[in-house]
């Protein structure tokens, strides 16, 4: 079960698959926005009723932007999915009906939980991102960074309390509908954590390693690698790469910006001053770019295309960021919400990325500048390709296997 953008979608039909090779039955639970997405695998498929891209384009979406700091943001995102949450509970529990064990991404899983306790179901948290609070740093969702031991924890926890408010009034009604007794959101967290519930993280700890203050239980697996349906990319985009010198590619995926045509603008011109070819993907946010040494596109596996690139300017979304490692390519992220600021803070301290520009804070000139030391110094790429070989000794699917066996007995 997860909600989201395409993101937080795109690594479990991966592990989906591994599951389904191991000689389960799987079902995705995901908006239905995703069905074409999941079809990809042998899975199969339950649909929810939001679709997250309408939710983003819409005005109440637009006002993400509006906000500068990654609390801010936190803040309008709450209440934004708290309205919708109610929408998805239905749907949630359906599914859950057919089920033998639930595997909940942190995007779902205080609702989620509360399904798996109704129905005395066995349940497996799996995370994307760090959501356990750490010393070590600042929540991810908060934009990433560190403000000190003790306030790095006590935001780890703010934060989990505010995600808990999203569903607080759904999970309420669902305990009642159940025959729960009544308990808050965060009753149940604790209870999880003293039961030392299994929280399984789809990144590798080449590049965010676990904390060391974290409870046993909470280990990163490594990536959930999206499956390979693509056997080569569209002809028009093979010859434009066989046209020039290795381009670079530049896309914010499923996320939107405000300003779409400023951003094209600006893509355009740190090209050419760059001296640089460009790939150019279109996505959620409707960027195109248009010149002799430029392609606009639409969807492409990035398994298939990102090794063809000189560097990848990105989102930093958790995915996007994994993708760009896997292809051994150095990387110029431009965050713009949430765990992105936390991601571009990886890249640039595994020394793949040169600078971490904020889509606020972002000039032509800055990306310019970015793009030269990403594709003209040899150690970007060098890093690049050392990570891309520990990545490619992963098995990622294999730790979440033994813990849904261990669940089952």
């Amino acid at each position: 079960m997860t909600v989201g953008s395409r993101g937080d979608v795109a690594p479990f039909t991966g592990l989906a698959e591994g599951l389904v090779d191991a000689g389960h039955e799987v079902t995705v639970v995901t908006h239905g926005r995703f069905e074409s997405l999941v079809s990809t695998t042998r899975a199969g498929f339950h649909p929810l009723p939001v679709d997250p891209q309408a939710e983003l384009r819409s005005e109440w979406g637009s006002t993400l932007h509006r906000s500068g700091t990654g609390p801010g943001k936190l803040v309008r995102v709450v209440a934004m999915a708290r309205a919708l949450a109610g929408d998805m509970t239905e749907a949630l529990l359906r599914a859950a009906r057919s089920s033998d064990i639930l595997l909940l991404s942190g995007s779902v899983a205080p609702l989620g939980y509360a399904i798996a306790e109704g129905l005395a179901l066995p349940s497996i948290g799996l995370h994307l991102q760090p959501l356990h609070p750490t010393r070590q740093f600042a929540p991810p969702m908060t934009g990433g960074g560190s403000w000190g031991a003790l306030a790095n924890r006590a935001a780890g926890h703010g934060v989990n309390l505010a995600l808990d408010q999203i569903y607080a009034p759904a999970a309420h009604a669902l305990r009642r509908r159940l025959g729960l007794p009544p308990r808050t959101l965060q009753g149940q967290r604790r209870a999880r954590e003293r039961r030392r519930w299994p929280v399984l993280h789809g990144y590798s700890p080449h590049v965010a390693p676990r904390p060391r203050d974290w409870r046993p239980g909470l280990d990163a697996t490594g990536y959930w690698w999206p499956p390979d349906t693509s056997t080569q990319l569209p002809s028009a985009l093979r010859d434009f790469l066989a046209a020039g010198p290795a381009p670079v590619f530049i896309g914010t995926g499923s996320i939107t910006v405000p300003d779409p045509s400023r951003f094209s603008g600006q893509i355009r011109e740190a090209l050419r001053t760059a001296g640089l070819r460009g790939v150019i993907q279109e996505g959620w946010a409707g960027l195109r770019v248009d010149g002799d040494d430029m392609i606009t596109i639409g969807e492409v596996p990035h398994s298939l295309l990102f090794p063809h690139m000189a560097a990848v300017v990105h989102h930093a979304g958790a995915g996007t960021t994994a993708a760009g490692l896997r292809a051994g390519v150095p990387a110029v992220p431009v965050p713009i919400h949430f765990a992105a600021g936390f991601w571009a803070g990886r890249l640039v301290r595994l020394g793949v990325a040169p600078d971490a520009i904020p889509l606020r804070q972002l000039t032509s000139a800055r990306l310019a500048a970015a793009l030269t030391a990403a594709t003209r110094d040899a150690g970007p790429r060098r890093r690049a390709r050392a990570i891309a070989a520990r990545l490619a000794d992963e098995d990622g699917v294999r730790p979440v296997l033994e813990a849904v066996e261990r669940a089952a007995r």
